[in-house]
């Protein structure tokens, strides 16, 4: 177990290096720059290039790469060109909110994915069977920008049941400990701000979880009709075995193996694609923050919130082979 931890983590390094550096060039490489966003059209260019030695942008590219390199070291990401504030700040101020939203989304998708992809296995053919399939296939064929406009405006703007967008209702009385905001309320008694932002957390997370529902039921149902095919499944009906105990033992600890890698793969997904969800319920996490640094190109908080959501989504990767070998013993000894 220890021997495969250093090995994913050292395999971390490389893979962190060349992602920055696809990153920096493409950063380098969009249109306008920092200076032309702050400055707008009608700066001379005196100040674009006033402004651009203050970034440190009049320098070669590789020039700037290492010092980015150098600051990323000593865990400096810079200052953001837009706010003025440091980066790793920004990040923190904004990370429980995306956290939170990816956390339920992810909630979502498991809770009811894995019980109907196993149901739909377990009665192949019927009508709930069929209906997990076409829903699964809808819920990948739709954007998620696009269903979070419908779901926004029907049950939003239409009925009005719930909030269309922000954390919470401005004016509640909420106390912060731990950027949480549904956490929060339930750890200091304020059960009605908790409520408030579990109705703020309901659309963008349904939004948000079309697209693991969907692959989890779908891989569910694969990996169980599959292992209902297996002798030792059948030789444990034959001796008599209660179905608990063949569904618990036998079926679902080896039909979520492929369940369980896919899981972890799509959680980290969810950091990255939250973009567009936050986007539209102007939910104030790091994906609507990116969204508005792109705008303003805002190299350092781009540099910055991209190589922190890469660095989760490599542990997030590692915490998933971790429970892949607590599932199945037989990972550990390969």
């Amino acid at each position: 177990m220890l021997r495969l931890i250093v090995r994913r983590l050292l395999q971390l390094i490389p893979t962190l290096l060349g992602l920055s550096v696809l990153l920096f060039l493409w950063l380098h490489k969009l249109p306008g720059g920092p200076a032309a966003a702050l400055l707008g059209e009608r700066a001379t260019a005196a100040d674009r290039a006033q402004i651009e030695a203050r970034l440190g942008l009049d320098k070669p590219v590789w020039e700037q790469y290492g010092a980015f390199l150098s600051r990323l070291a000593e865990l400096d990401l810079g200052t953001s060109v837009r706010t003025g504030r440091p980066v790793w700040e920004e990040f923190t101020l904004r990370f429980p909110a995306t956290m939170e939203l990816a956390l339920s989304a992810m909630i979502i998708a498991i809770v009811v994915g894995i019980p109907l992809g196993y149901f739909a296995a377990k009665r192949r053919g019927s009508w709930l069977d069929v209906s997990a399939v076409s829903g699964s296939l809808i819920g990948i064929c739709i954007p998620v920008f696009f269903l979070a406009f419908i779901l926004k405006a029907i049950f939003a703007v239409n009925l009005g049941w719930f909030p269309s967008s922000g954390r919470q209702t401005a004016g509640i009385n909420a106390t912060d400990v731990t950027g949480f905001k549904v956490l929060d309320g339930f750890l200091t008694g304020e059960f009605d701000a908790a409520w408030d932002a579990m109705m703020h957390l309901v659309l963008p997370a349904v939004a948000l979880a079309s697209i693991p529902l969907a692959i989890i039921t779908r891989m569910t149902r694969a990996s169980v009709l599959e292992v209902l095919q297996e002798d030792y499944v059948r030789t444990a009906e034959s001796k008599g075995l209660h179905q608990h105990v063949i569904r618990a033992r036998h079926v679902m600890r080896n039909a979520l193996l492929p369940v369980v890698t896919a899981i972890g793969l799509l959680t980290g997904g969810l950091l990255s694609g939250a973009v567009l969800t936050e986007s539209v319920f102007a939910f104030p996490g790091i994906g609507y923050f990116i969204r508005r640094a792109i705008d303003g190109r805002d190299y350092p908080t781009l540099m910055g919130f991209i190589m922190i959501i890469a660095i989760t989504y490599v542990l997030i990767n590692l915490l998933v082979d971790l429970a892949y070998s607590i599932i199945d013993p037989r990972v550990r000894v390969h």
